[in-house]
């Protein structure tokens, strides 16, 4: 089947790629290895995203599952999702140099669950079982959190008391969903606590309104992300149900299907929050080589959150390594 036109375009979401809590932790990771050297070690994947993870690799950094990985007195780097507080009573014990690169509105929402526990809450927690992030919020009060992961999950929610019940979130959801199962939970219990802002980050609404925008214009939307990332995942769902014809997640661009633009011609294109730009780039390239010259970008609102690095890091630049 050819294609409608000759000449095919590329509408470009905009934001998209590196958030502010990704950037941090990337450079996190890349200063750690100039000033200390390598290796530094990096318990799980410092941000979800097979070329970032890589390219530091490259360079000297490891990356292991568990901390009973890494030797005695070395320096690891803490992922950008978080971890469990047994995580760090674990790496005191071994006597680990840490650094952690979790995103401050992940560090928010720890904070909110230790704070509700200490209230003697029942805490539901919207999110995706096994994900880091989810692991260690729920690490925090293990006692209080049960975990949510879709609207048909809240039928089997069991409280203590009805009228003590807060709901937190996994901060990479879809919006839409969230919304969806806490409005169950509200129906299930009237009076259920909202916390004190929405858990769901900045970054992860921001390129869900803008895949939107661009997928009612698409035949095809074409998400950059790795397969583990989960506000990456989301955005494929997002531009579905916003009308895009089709939608796939790739790593990069030696994973697209020509078969996909058969009868396309407008492709969307966006990338999770954990992409490098470069990666995106590579797939304009590869579609202006097929017929879609034309990128036109569409921004829905601008970004300028900075986050400052993490304070221990801070603190070890300022002095010679040892």
């Amino acid at each position: 089947m050819e294609r409608m036109t000759a000449q095919g375009r590329v509408l470009l979401a905009a934001p998209r790629g590196y958030c502010a809590g990704v950037d941090r932790a990337v450079v996190t990771v890349e200063k750690a290895l100039d000033h200390y050297g390598p290796p530094v070690y990096v318990r799980k994947q410092i941000v979800h995203n097979r070329h970032v993870v890589e390219t530091l690799e490259k360079r000297g950094a490891i990356f292991v599952e568990e901390l009973e990985e890494v030797p005695e007195g070395a320096l690891v780097v803490f992922s950008a999702h978080g971890v469990a507080p047994m995580v760090h009573d674990e790496a005191a014990e071994r006597g680990l140099r840490t650094i952690d690169a979790t995103c401050p509105l992940v560090t928010k929402v720890h904070n909110e669950a230790r704070r509700f526990a200490k209230e003697d809450l029942d805490i539901v927690l919207v999110g995706h079982e096994g994900h880091e992030e989810v692991e260690g919020t729920a690490g925090e009060a293990p006692e209080h959190i049960q975990l949510v992961q879709s609207p048909a999950d809240v039928a089997n929610v069991d409280v203590r008391d009805p009228s003590r019940v807060v709901w937190l979130s996994q901060t990479t959801l879809s919006v839409d969903e969230t919304y969806e199962t806490v409005t169950r939970l509200r129906e299930r219990f009237p009076d259920l606590i909202n916390p004190p802002s929405d858990d769901i980050c900045y970054a992860t609404q921001n390129r869900q309104v803008a895949v939107k925008e661009i997928a009612a214009e698409s035949e095809l939307v074409l998400v950059v992300g790795s397969a583990n990332s989960s506000n990456s995942v989301r955005l494929v769902e997002v531009a579905l149900d916003a009308g895009a014809d089709a939608a796939h997640r790739v790593d990069n661009a030696s994973e697209i299907d020509e078969a996909w633009l058969d009868g396309v011609t407008t492709v969307g294109l966006t990338s999770g929050a954990s992409v490098p730009e470069e990666l995106v780039s590579g797939v304009v390239t590869w579609l202006a080589e097929r017929g879609f010259p034309t990128v036109e970008e569409h921004r829905t609102t601008e970004e300028s959150l900075i986050f400052s690095l993490p304070r221990e890091l801070r603190q070890g630049l300022k002095t010679p390594p040892a």
